[in-house]
């Protein structure tokens, strides 16, 4: 049994370079809406991993202080990028990773729909999904899909 949550970094300055991109004070009032929701859900031992960009740590630090970088699920990241990084399907825990659009996105197609399309996913929002091993199957079962605007 594991869940996996997709939540795509709050929303960011423009800039250059992209990787040092910082969250505008909308974003780190969306991360914060989030943060709060996610932490009376999450369990004590949930994993949380983070791209290297700066927009993404912020994000992730509104949950934790406790969250680990991960060069594998950054800007240029693909789903399968993602999956290896969070284990999927066999990791025991829940394990949220904050990353970037499309592959967020793509990443839950592949899941939820059997192949890699450019599902959108709004600035600041999760994709919460769950694996549960029933019958030999292996799918990917969809618990959330939220938006900080909805909290």
């Amino acid at each position: 049994m594991m869940d996996l949550i997709l939540w795509r970094h709050a929303e960011a300055e423009d800039g250059v370079p992209d990787i040092e991109r910082a969250l505008t004070a909308k974003g780190i009032k969306q991360a914060a809406r989030m943060a709060k929701w996610l932490r009376r859900r999450l369990p004590d031992d949930a994993l949380i991993l983070a791209s290297p960009a700066r927009r993404t740590r912020q994000t992730a630090q509104a949950l934790t202080p406790d969250f680990k970088v991960v060069d594998e699920i950054g800007t240029r990241a693909s789903p399968e990028d993602i999956l290896h990084a969070a284990g999927w399907p066999h990791d025991d825990r829940t394990v949220v990773v904050v990353g970037h659009q499309p592959t967020l996105g793509a990443t839950a197609a592949l899941l939820l729909a059997g192949r890699s399309e450019e599902w959108g996913i709004r600035k600041g929002a999760i994709i919460w999904l769950a694996h549960r091993d029933h019958d030999g199957g292996n799918r990917a079962q969809l618990r959330a899909a939220l938006s900080p605007d909805l909290l």
